[in-house]
This record gives structure tokens, C-alpha cells and sequence, in this order.
């Protein structure tokens, strides 16, 4: 069975829900397009658009401390720069992040929703060509811009211990891929991989935090995964980090060539 692209997903906002895509263009040294574009600042948290730096996940309103996230559906077009967000199916929000009165009503919305969780009243942040990931730039590395990709052979090898079923957005990966064997991507590291048109450095695998122990369908924390991979398997991990070291198109079902 050859190794295929089985979902393509994208962040644009830093803690908020997945978009799924039927495929995407990857330049070398960039992250996905669009892919945590956002992110929805604590009060103390200041980033200079013009000298963005890396920030620990904790300087922001993420999963990991802020489940209630979870509860919202979001919608980003990147050509307009709207965006909208459902909560149980309704319209909670429907705003223009790239204009100042469209991201004070987005700031507005979350102050309310975020209301009493710590971090004061959120603020929105953007700086042109930043990727606000959790990745900090590895050694030897050149970019801390990163795509993750997921072996959905991991996942279920999980929900043999877990006793349940595991959703593999829990992951916030933007490929998932089928038709390796269980935890083989952990071999990559320091590897090249073609997927699709593009071709990847492999540059380390992906230690997972709390955030993973919240379900992306009811955002009730109902699975300790960290814990539970260290238990059964001696190691947090979940997917591997990527650079882009060669562009080109990747689509749903292209195929994943590993490493010889």
C-alpha cells in the first residue's frame, strides 16, 4: 500500500479550529499559507510587526490553558481577510481581521468569551511573513517555519491503550497521512521526503502538551495523551516537523515518498 496524503488542514488562528483543504502550494522556507497566521495575545504579550520573534504557546489563549476554544468553528477567507465563527451552529461572529473596526469587534467577542480566563482581555496580532507555531527554530536550522505532518497508523496504534476512539484533529497537523507503519515516522528525522510536488526535511519529531488531552468535538478534556504515549510507547510524541526545501502543490490522495 503506497503512503498517501489522507487530509490537508490549516490554523489560520493560533488555537482555533482546523480548516480543511483540498490542497495547498508550499514555497521553501515557508510554513503552510495562512497557517497560524493569527494569534489571539495575552494582554502582557507585545509583538513588534515590523521584528517578530518566537514566543512560547503560554504567551497566548491556546488549548492548552483555554479549552473553551474548542467550543468555536471558525472560517477564514484569505482573500478578503474575514472571518467568521459558529458556536453550536450559530453565528457568533462575523468580522474583517485585516481592518482596524473589524478586529476591535473580533477582540470584543473574545474578551466576553475569554472573560475571567487568565491572560487579561486578548488582543489579535499579526506581523507580515511571521507563522505564530509552537516550533522554535531547531539547531542548525535556517527558518522556524514548519509543516507537521501526522501518521494516522500512530494514531490508531493510541487507541488500542486509550480503549477509545481518537480523533486525529486533537493533533492540529496540517498533513495526515495513511499507509506507513506505526510510529515509522520517527525514523525520518533528519531525512528527506517528497510529498506530493514538494520536497521536506524532516527535522524532528513532535512532543505533545496538554492541549492534546482536549476533544476538538465536545472541548471537554477527556484524554490524558501525553501521559498515555509515555506510558505505553516511552516517548510524548505525535507527527513530525518538516521544512520546506523544495515548492510545489500538494494534494489530497498525492503520494508521501519516504526517505530510501
Amino acid at each position: 500500500m503506497p503512503i498517501a496524503i489522507d487530509a490537508i488542514y490549516r490554523y489560520p488562528i493560533k488555537g482555533l479550529s482546523a480548516e480543511s483543504l483540498s490542497q495547498t502550494e508550499l514555497k521553501a522556507g515557508e510554513a503552510l499559507p495562512h497557517d497560524r497566521r493569527f494569534a489571539i495575545a495575552h494582554t502582557a504579550t507585545h509583538i513588534d510587526p515590523n521584528n517578530p520573534v518566537w514566543l512560547p504557546k503560554t504567551r497566548f489563549f491556546m488549548l492548552m490553558q483555554d479549552e473553551k476554544l474548542a467550543q468555536l468553528n471558525t472560517r477564514f477567507d484569505d482573500t478578503t481577510g474575514h472571518l467568521r465563527i459558529e458556536q453550536a451552529g450559530r453565528a457568533v461572529l462575523d468580522a474583517s481581521l485585516v481592518q482596524p473596526e473589524g478586529r476591535k469587534k473580533a477582540e470584543a467577542f473574545f474578551a466576553e468569551f475569554l472573560a475571567n480566563h487568565p491572560g487579561g482581555r486578548p488582543h489579535i496580532v499579526e506581523a507580515p511573513g511571521h507563522t505564530f507555531s509552537d516550533a522554535k527554530q531547531k539547531p542548525n536550522s535556517t527558518t522556524y517555519k514548519y509543516i507537521s505532518l501526522v501518521n494516522l497508523a500512530s494514531v490508531r496504534a493510541l487507541e488500542e491503550p486509550a480503549q477509545m476512539s481518537v480523533d486525529p484533529l486533537r493533533f492540529r497537523a496540517n498533513f495526515y497521512f495513511d499507509g506507513a507503519p506505526a510510529w515509522n515516522e520517527l525514523s525520518w528525522v533528519d531525512a528527506e521526503i517528497v510529498v506530493g510536488e514538494a520536497r521536506l526535511k524532516v527535522v524532528s519529531p513532535i512532543t505533545r502538551c496538554p492541549a492534546t488531552s482536549v476533544n476538538p468535538a465536545t472541548a471537554e478534556r477527556d484524554l490524558d495523551i501525553p501521559r498515555l504515549l509515555v506510558r505505553e510507547f516511552g516517548h510524548n510524541y505525535m507527527g513530525i516537523y518538516a521544512q520546506v526545501i523544495g515548492g510545489g502543490t500538494v494534494r489530497n490522495n498525492d503520494r508521501l515518498t519516504p526517505p530510501a
